[in-house]
């Protein structure tokens, strides 16, 4: 079969191996519950939801990728998509290396996908596949800024006053989402290129742009939003009561 002939598979990388401090003490947050279920099982399935994706690599905790994958056993997931577990990194960057070392050749979009965004709808995930193969290199999808932004010169000491020193033009900024999505090789390379600093990079199309290479927008939603804080899980709890009232079940 001639490369043009060949299909181009589509695969999610999850990582899932931080622990999610500023939701506070225990489990990590990728595991804890959302209505009943692990905010990672929503988060699989919602991006096993796009009939485009056939493989989701969850990378887990360095130590915990037996209790992912049997969590993930547990749970009903769409037969069409296949599922592997990996064990990460220290940190997001290097969990996401490791995820992209653990696909198959085939594969031609990645898309990497936050597991504390467990409510991202398939239309979503499905511009953003589309846009890849569309010919674009990366692809992030992102909302308007609904508050005013000022750019602020750190206090030295907790609690103290900032000096606000701007105020970007809101109509330039957008809040940015996952999944974002990828040419395979250009992740790769942005990865091999990128040096690991610090806590490394949150932010996979930061790592494209670093590169020189085009990053293009597509409109997100607001039900992608990101659990951190208690009250996010309030809102995502009613987010699943408002899709099973309106669904039926």
């Amino acid at each position: 079969m001639s490369d043009e002939a060949r299909p181009r598979r589509t695969a999610v990388v999850i990582p899932a191996a931080g622990r999610g401090v500023r939701l506070g003490p225990g489990a990590p947050k990728a595991l804890r519950a959302l209505n009943g279920t692990p905010m990672l099982v929503h988060a699989v399935r919602a991006m096993a939801a796009s009939r485009a994706v056939s493989l989701v690599v969850v990378v887990a905790p360095p130590d915990g990728a037996a209790e992912v994958k049997n969590l993930l056993d547990a749970h009903a997931l769409p037969e069409r998509t296949d599922y592997l577990v990996v064990p990460g990194g220290e940190t997001r960057q290097e969990s996401v290396r490791l995820g992209l070392e653990a696909l198959p050749e085939d594969v031609t979009t990645v898309l990497v996908h936050d597991a504390a965004r467990p409510l991202v709808p398939v239309d979503t995930v499905d511009a953003v596949v589309e846009a890849v193969r569309d010919g674009a290199v990366a692809v992030v999808p992102a909302l308007p800024v609904a508050d005013t932004v000022k750019e602020v010169e750190p206090a030295e000491r907790p609690g103290d006053p900032e000096q606000v020193v701007a105020t970007p033009v809101r109509a330039h900024l957008r809040a940015v989402q996952t999944p974002q999505g990828f040419d395979r090789d250009t992740l790769v390379h942005a990865h091999a290129t990128v040096a690991l600093a610090g806590e490394g990079a949150t932010d996979d199309a930061g790592m494209v742009e670093r590169l020189g290479a085009p990053v293009v927008v597509v409109p997100g939603h607001e039900e992608a939003f990101k659990v951190t804080r208690p009250l996010d899980l309030v809102l995502a709890e009613a987010v699943l009561a408002r899709r099973r009232a309106n669904d039926g079940f």
